[in-house]
């Protein structure tokens, strides 16, 4: 096993953990949320969102570690590998950081940050409808993607690996 296999093995667990995390979300965090009314859904983000925010220290490790792992995978293997195999880890790192992190800073950190600013129970019944309906169905669609990407990425640092 090589500094290659090794930085692969990092970017593998690092992604598919972040994988994980907003396949989770997808499947049963905002569909569960989703059957609550206005008001529970947006003060139960927004507390799930404050942990997060807080700077959780195993998130945060995971979150950041996938990019620095996978950009020590691209690093390495631009230095060590052949430049076809170089390439496709380039390539697969780009799709991560534009799809997946790319995705969170430009849609999802806004969305939270808005949810968070809200003074929930100051809002009437229309405007808690309409905070929820604008951040809810971009925040889905997008997560959508974003676990999509996550997991292709995933698979294919997986198959980088078995066949390196």
């Amino acid at each position: 096993m090589d500094l290659k296999d090794i930085s692969l093995i990092f970017s593998i667990l690092s992604c598919s953990l972040v994988t994980g995390f907003i396949f989770t979300y997808a499947n049963i965090v905002m569909p569960g949320l989703s059957n609550l009314n206005n008001k529970d859904f947006l003060k139960a983000f927004q507390v799930m969102d404050n942990v997060i925010q807080n700077n959780q220290p195993i998130f945060i490790l995971t979150w950041v570690g996938s990019i620095i792992s996978l950009l020590s995978t691209i690093l390495i293997s631009i230095v060590n590998v052949g430049l076809s195999e170089t390439w496709l880890i380039i390539l697969i790192g780009i799709v991560y950081l534009v799809g997946v992190q790319g995705i969170t800073i430009s849609i999802h950190l806004p969305l939270n940050n808005h949810i968070q600013k809200l003074k929930i129970d100051e809002l009437n019944d229309q405007l808690l409808s309409e905070e929820r309906l604008k951040f809810e169905t971009k925040w889905n669609y997008f997560n959508n993607i974003r676990t999509a990407i996550a997991f292709f990425v995933s698979l294919l640092l997986i198959i980088m690996l078995s066949l390196g």
